[in-house]
């Protein structure tokens, strides 16, 4: 019998990406197979794409459909219901009440000849499952995972390697949860985030969607930086400050040092909760390609000293905050695992 192999779609509202694991739980490729997701052509142009994808990967990896036993699809949220899109800011509204579940199922059992089992979840879990993955290695540590990138992608990963879904599909949203602004001398209006919340959301603080406000009130301390008098628009200056940092500008510095400050306390208001042996960071700040071994460092380490004060004492010293490791293929190897765990447990 040949080798069952478990697909993983990561569909993302421009691009879609493909990857496979194998029944041991290893991946097939860890190179990015990505392809246009075509939403602005409309569903059946959308399913389409996802199974050339899958086409694609087994093909370059001398595969074939017979031997996919599993899919999962890793979407965004947020959902109707299971396999169900609601309405999404970043999909067409055709898409809202679309079961996807349902016609991704029987495109793909069309092409294997025989039905195939697929699971649909929020992408930041799916991702979560592939950084534990790693992360726990042989041991059945439970894992949480917190991604800033343009939003805070959070995931809880228990022993059984699956994510905390919620009985509304909304489990986990941590980067919705208010910020104790008091530990940082914010006394005035909390930042605005894009969920409607008026609380001061952990994500307004944490990512590049609340750095025009952080950089706004920084400038006014540095008036003499380059930045403050720069015709640059304000998405440049923003998307600007990483690459500063990294050659240890102090406007730039100060403001990711802020940001990891609340990510730390974050850290540990989620481990009071959650009670994880290990924390996996990850997003942007964590990319090797685009920051330095000294930033990293620098990021994890003032996470770690901020949240350890607040750990419940038998947690000090024993939870390990660490950075990802799959970057863009964490979601679509995520999506393999999911349906290989799911063909393990005979569900």
């Amino acid at each position: 019998m040949s080798e069952m192999i478990f697909i993983g779609t990561d569909s993302g509202a421009t691009t879609s990406k493909t990857s496979a694991v194998r029944e041991n739980g290893k991946p097939v490729s860890t190179k990015v197979l990505q392809s246009p997701t075509n939403a602005q052509a409309g569903r059946e142009a959308v399913i389409e794409g996802w199974i050339n994808g899958v086409a694609d990967f087994l093909s370059q990896n001398g595969l074939e459909w017979s031997q996919v036993h599993g899919a999962g699809l890793s979407i965004p949220g947020p959902y109707e219901r299971y396999g169900v899109f609601g309405k999404s800011p970043n999909l067409p509204e055709s898409f809202c009440g679309w079961d996807v579940h349902h016609a991704y199922s029987v495109a793909l059992s069309e092409k294997v000849g025989r039905p195939v089992p697929l699971y649909v979840g929020n992408d930041g879990n799916f991702g979560g499952v592939a950084e534990a993955s790693i992360a726990r290695g042989d041991t059945k540590a439970t894992v949480l995972m917190l991604m800033p990138g343009s939003g805070l992608g959070a995931a809880f990963i228990g022993a059984d390697g699956l994510s905390l879904d919620g009985d509304t599909l909304a489990g986990m949203e941590g980067g919705h949860m208010p910020v104790p602004l008091q530990l940082f001398g914010i006394t005035d209006k909390p930042l605005p985030c894009g969920c409607g919340r008026d609380w001061g959301c952990v994500e307004a603080y944490t990512t590049i969607s609340g750095l025009p406000h952080l950089l706004a009130d920084a400038l006014k301390k540095h008036p003499e930086h380059p930045l403050a008098t720069s015709d640059a628009t304000i998405k440049d200056k923003v998307l600007s400050l990483r690459g500063l940092a990294q050659k240890g500008d102090p406007l730039a510095t100060e403001i990711f040092d802020f940001q990891a400050r609340v990510m730390g306390v974050h850290v540990a208001n989620l481990v009071m909760a959650l009670d994880p042996g290990i924390v996996v960071i990850g997003g942007g700040l964590m990319d090797h390609e685009a920051t330095t071994p000294e930033f990293r460092e620098r990021y994890l380490d003032t996470i770690r000293k901020t949240a350890e004060p607040y750990y419940w004492p038998q947690q000090r010293g024993f939870i390990k905050i660490v950075p990802a490791a799959l970057g863009d293929l964490s979601q679509a190897i995520g999506a393999g695992l999911v349906a290989l765990y799911r063909h393990q447990a005979g569900v």
